[in-house]
């Protein structure tokens, strides 16, 4: 049976210059970088090249970058010690952040007490209202986080224009990055913000790793007490092998994005075209044009998400669904929700760059009668009550 793996929005397989730099680092880097011996030296050297090489691959400075454990903690020092720096400063006790942001930011947002948390509404496409945003600074922020791109729906979201617009009212501003880095081309700088958070395994590295770039003179209050790493922004040693692996698969994608991203592109054109033409009330969800260029996703109506997703899985296909009854929260979609759009029967497909168009053209023949397979079990069920 043909096994096609269209979940590299969740997670994506490493790269093999991540393995190699991770299998290497794990039996020789061991040592302390902090000390001052001889073996804690050489592990000192290996993380100093990581974080040049990952500072590099967004166009930073080395000192800028913050090594952490992964998407997540960066999102959580980014939201909760951008926010404490900037309470100390006295800046407005409110964040501002979008409706469709991930978990990470908005639970990190929601568990400040004493703090405003604003969400700012999206459109049909899952595009961040700008007006609205300036709406909600009006008066003073102390940080507004929008996300560079949706992890479930693929929209860019105009950050250079939202930064721009947050900077005015006096807000640092972060932005999430995790589903950008590494696999279309970003320049931290460029983009106007102050802190960008990344996660490894998103971009073909190990998990348990990612960073937070900090621009220069901005400041953040690490989450937990513990020790002075990574110049007193994060407790706890660093995962050299880890952040050796990120590093390394960052650096392997600063040569590969250039020609994948238009091969992805003209894949998930083709999945965007053929979709509705071989598959009745059907919804495509997303920005048509700003977009990541390999992730698609839509929903069926008359069917449950859990369903197609178990049916594909039958045929060697994994994919993801945002219906309700896919994860341990129950819980359908809150991005298809904030969209307006149907949350049940909802499917997300994300290509990799070990995806080829005999992939796609699998799962566009599978799809269709699994669909008519399920539509008319759940008309038998419903007959019988």
């Amino acid at each position: 049976m043909r096994e096609v793996y269209f979940d590299h929005a969740s997670t994506t397989p490493p790269h093999p210059a991540a393995l190699e730099a991770l299998t290497r680092l794990a039996g020789e880097a061991y040592a302390d970088p902090s000390r001052l011996y001889g073996r804690a030296r050489a592990a000192r050297i290996e993380l100093d090249r990581a974080r040049a090489t990952t500072a590099e691959a967004i166009g930073a400075r080395a000192e800028e970058i913050v090594f952490t454990s992964g998407g997540t903690e960066s999102c959580n020092l980014a939201i909760i010690g951008g926010v404490r720096a900037g309470l100390a400063a006295r800046k407005t006790p409110k964040i501002v952040v979008s409706s469709v942001e991930h978990t990470a930011v908005l639970e990190a947002a929601r568990m400040l007490g004493g703090v405003e948390v604003v969400e700012v509404p999206v459109d049909g496409s899952g595009t961040v209202s700008l007006d609205a945003l300036g709406e909600a600074v009006a008066g003073g922020a102390a940080l507004v986080s929008i996300q560079h791109a949706n992890q479930e729906v693929g929209t860019i979201q105009p950050v250079v224009e939202a930064a721009r617009i947050a900077k005015e009212a006096g807000a640092l501003v972060h932005t999430d990055a995790c589903m950008t880095v590494g696999q279309i081309p970003v320049r931290a700088n460029e983009l106007g913000v102050d802190l960008l958070s990344a996660s490894a395994h998103k971009s073909y590295g190990p998990k348990g790793a990612g960073f937070l770039w900090v621009r220069r003179g901005v400041r953040v209050r690490p989450t937990l007490p513990g020790d002075d790493r990574e110049r007193h922004r994060r407790a706890g040693m660093e995962n050299l092998p880890a952040v050796a692996g990120m590093a390394a698969a960052l650096e392997a994608r600063g040569g590969e994005i250039g020609e994948e991203g238009p091969r992805l592109r003209e894949l998930t054109d083709h999945l965007r075209e053929e979709l509705p033409h071989r598959i009745d009330d059907l919804t495509m969800h997303g920005h048509p044009v700003e977009r990541l260029p390999g992730l698609v996703a839509f929903s069926v109506l008359y069917v449950e998400g859990e369903a197609l997703l178990l049916h594909l899985d039958a045929k060697g296909i994994a994919v993801h669904s945002g219906s309700s009854c896919t994860s341990s929260t129950q819980e359908p979609s809150h991005v298809l929700a904030a969209m307006g759009a149907m949350t049940h029967g909802s499917i997300r497909v994300s290509l990799g760059r070990e995806t080829t168009a005999e992939d796609v053209d699998y799962f566009l023949d599978e799809l269709p009668p699994i669909v008519e397979r399920v539509r008319a079990l759940g008309e038998e069920q419903a007959g019988s009550r």
